[in-house]
């Protein structure tokens, strides 16, 4: 059956559809009411004047699709399939790790809290997400500090001989070793953490005051004092939340800047009326056909919209888009969500702003854009703001504010309806205004190349990775050969803003044959990090690996042999460019490639490459300068290593008299060399 046959038979029910090229890839996703009208439609004559249009139908040899109940089932379908297939004529967020959460798992014995970007069906429990990135790792650190659960990556399925440097400075109850904490203690923290994390700090403080009393009974006033202390936190941080709390409303206000193909769009986080952060996504390299402003109306009263883009309108599909890791936050779940409803008089919808008329709209459709947008950050979140401000109006705008709001019930969260507004004047308006003007300078910075600070640059590497504190020093790591001859490794150093060449390390392999790069990485990091502690120096803020998993889990069990614990440690993958990072492999960084923080790390890593392959090059040439000279009765590799250390060369070897020979070798040594080259 051709493609037209088929669109003929297609029904006439809600649903989402998939444009297919002649390999089979999915190369379009899109959603309708009536999928019967919307796919025939990219077929009239009159469609095809848009590039876009004419271009994916051209490519496009077969359609699948699928029948949901109703819209809002087709909405949330189409955001998951342009998530998984990445189709390239959709609109695409390159990475949508961008909520920080914590992590609590709850599946394992001991269960620890940890910063996670990624929400998985585990058995733990998520709380936030967190705003601004470093809310989510503060409070982390405010578990470790006050209920001793822990977030290392140490294997607690066993019992360890000793337990880690956190437990001696009283942030751990110390699970990794038997008998330093009992399974009821450790499981009263956790319960204690959960209240914490779930915004109950009522009933949090009424169980420690009635603990702290007991304790106080039974003459146990240590433990009296810590229940006391977490009291008093508790009680400070309820506090701040009430004073938070009563200040305004949560929202989420968009702005962007259009020039050249390129988008740069700003989203500012306003949490209890106050904007607490800031992120920015960029799209580069546009495709000519991206508005399309003929319309075409469905038979089913669909509305006025262009068929073939996200959310059934026709949309460009910027190359490459992707999301800065400046991650957003949100609204502490420990209780500080309160939250106003915007006056629908306060916003009057049109289809333009006054952001608009300075762009060129022959070649973006900003509501289009902004459709796509909003699904892929929203739809799948546990939280979404009651408010979210956008410059500009689109179709199925309706639509997502009920699917938004069906969420959030669903989810148990305290805003029963989210309103997507796109205010023409007054306050909100102001704010629109001013994330499209940052937007601007966003654009600029990152598509006029301007070059940012070292210090900006090193926040952004914290941030992407998770770094505990602002890096100061990272140590890189490389493994060269070929095919397992003269195996070296380097280590170069990057400290404050630039390489410091004179902590520069070469090693030599010598405990591995052949080709195993996994043993020769866990050999070179044992020897270095074993010595660092011998010298009692301090481990740097990263290490960085050069090689993919295998190598950063080499380097992770030499670190874990020398009972180094938390350490942050990293790999980038040579082709992909993707990090990893050690204890999140399943959720690998993937930075855009005009990103300063992925410039920085390939600088790293290309430095360590150059002076690992340098190295070797030096290795492999005295290995092949020397093979004369062993042929020589009665020189051996150690002599032979003396005379090309002394002379530089085998000519100059061959070019010396007797009396200079004799200063490195013995007489007889010095003849036999003589009589070999006179020969």
């Amino acid at each position: 059956m051709d493609l037209q046959a088929k669109i003929r038979t297609l029904p006439t029910e809600p649903g989402v559809y998939l444009y297919r090229n002649a390999e089979g890839g999915v190369i379009y996703v899109g959603k309708a009411k009536n999928l019967r009208s919307r796919v025939a439609s990219y077929f009239h004559e009159a469609r095809w004047e848009d590039a876009k249009t004419g271009t994916l139908v051209r490519e496009a040899v077969d359609v699948d699709y699928i029948v949901v109940a109703n819209n809002k089932e087709a909405l949330a379908l189409e955001n998951n399939l342009i998530k998984q297939r990445k189709p390239r004529f959709n609109i695409l967020l390159r990475d949508d790790k961008t909520y920080p959460y914590v992590k609590l798992t709850l599946g394992e014995r001991w269960p620890r809290v940890f910063v996670t970007r990624r929400l998985r069906k585990d058995g733990s429990a998520y709380y936030g997400p967190y705003f601004p990135a470093n809310l989510a790792y503060r409070i982390v650190d405010l578990i470790h500090r006050n209920f001793l659960i822990p977030s290392c990556k140490v294997d607690l399925t066993r019992f360890h001989p000793r337990p880690c440097l956190q437990y001696y400075i009283r942030r751990c109850l110390g699970p990794c070793v038997q008998a330093l904490t009992t399974p009821e203690s450790y499981q009263e923290a956790v319960r204690d953490v959960k209240l914490f994390l779930e915004g109950r700090p009522t009933d949090l403080s009424r169980s420690l005051h009635a603990r702290m009393e007991q304790a106080a009974a039974a003459e146990e006033y240590e433990r009296a004092a810590r229940y006391r202390d977490l009291i008093s936190t508790v009680e400070q941080l309820q506090e701040r939340q009430r004073i938070a709390a009563a200040e305004g409303d949560d929202a989420d206000v968009f702005g962007y800047h259009y020039e050249n193909g390129m988008v740069a769009v700003n989203l500012f986080h306003m949490r209890g009326g106050k904007m607490v952060d800031r992120r920015e996504f960029f799209w580069e390299d546009l495709p000519e056909f991206g508005a399309d402003h003929a319309q075409v109306n469905e038979t089913d009263d669909v509305g006025t919209a262009a068929p073939g883009c996200p959310g059934e309108q026709s949309s460009p599909a910027p190359l490459a888009g992707s999301a800065d890791d400046r991650e957003e936050s949100s609204r502490s779940s420990l209780g500080t969500d309160s939250r106003g409803r915007l006056s629908p008089q306060e916003s009057s919808l049109k289809e333009t702003s006054p952001q608009e008329p300075e762009l060129n709209q022959d070649s973006f459709a900003p509501g289009e854009f902004f459709s796509a947008l909003l699904k892929q950050i929203y739809i799948g979140q546990p939280y979404v703001p009651r408010n979210l401000y956008v410059p500009v109006d689109f179709e199925d705008r309706k639509a997502l504010e009920d699917l938004l709001s069906e969420q959030q019930a669903g989810e148990g969260a305290r805003a029963t309806r989210v309103h997507i507004l796109v205010p023409q004047r007054g306050d909100k308006r102001s704010l629109i205004d001013l994330a499209g003007n940052n937007a601007k300078q966003s654009y600029d910075q990152r598509f006029r190349v301007l070059k940012p600070n070292a210090q900006k640059i090193q926040e952004e590497l914290q941030e992407a990775l998770g770094l505990p504190e602002l890096p100061k020093r990272v140590e890189c790591f490389d493994i060269s050969h070929i095919q397992g001859a003269e195996t070296v490794a380097s280590m170069v150093v990057w400290e404050d803003g630039k390489m410091k060449k004179s902590d520069y390390r070469k090693f030599i392999i010598r405990t591995v044959e052949g080709v195993d790069d996994f043993a020769s990485m866990r050999e070179v990091v044992t020897r270095r990090y074993k010595r660092m502690q011998e010298e009692n120096k301090p481990m740097p803020s990263l290490v960085l690996i050069d090689g993919g998993l295998g190598q950063l889990h080499a380097a992770a069990e030499a670190l874990e042999s020398l009972e180094i614990i938390n350490q942050p440690l990293a790999a980038i993958a040579k082709r992909e460019e993707i990090l990893y990072v050690y204890g999140q492999e399943k959720d690998p960084i993937a930075l855009d490639h005009h990103s300063p923080v992925l410039h920085l790390i390939q600088l790293i890593r290309d430095e360590a490459h150059r002076f690992a392959v340098t190295f070797h090059r030096k290795r492999r040439q005295m290995r092949d300068r020397s093979t004369e000279l062993l042929e020589i009765p009665g020189v051996g590799a150690s002599t032979t290593r003396r005379l090309l250390e002394h002379f530089g060369s085998v000519q100059a070897v061959r070019q010396a008299d007797p009396a200079a020979l004799s200063a490195v070798v013995t007489r007889t040594q010095a003849e036999a060399i003589r009589n070999h080259f006179r020969k």
